[in-house]
């Protein structure tokens, strides 16, 4: 089962990401990936779209041109989970 992350076991999670910012009084996190042109935002978001659905968790985003506005929250939880942190991840990793 999934629970949310509250308190030191949070701080400690979000402090293995970078660039990522809380949200929704830390009830998210949030990050803005900017690429060279619109192909190129695309194609992440495309690999990105396919990460996500591999691990049946889908991220809230907005796209205008070269940048990708990305919020991952846990909404059966009401937060940050461990999915949202493993997500993030693997979206900078294939930045």
């Amino acid at each position: 089962m999934v629970a949310k992350l509250e308190g030191d076991e949070k701080r400690r999670a979000l402090d293995t990401l970078t660039g990522w910012d809380e949200a929704r009084d830390g009830d998210a996190i949030q990050k803005t990936f900017q690429f060279k042109d619109f192909t190129q935002a695309f194609g992440w978001m495309t690999s990105a779209a396919i990460l996500a659905e591999k691990a049946d968790h889908h991220p809230e985003w907005f796209n205008v041109y070269n940048k990708v506005e990305v919020t991952l929250t846990t909404h059966d939880v009401g937060g940050l989970s461990d999915r949202d942190i493993a997500l993030a991840k693997q979206f900078d990793a294939i930045k």
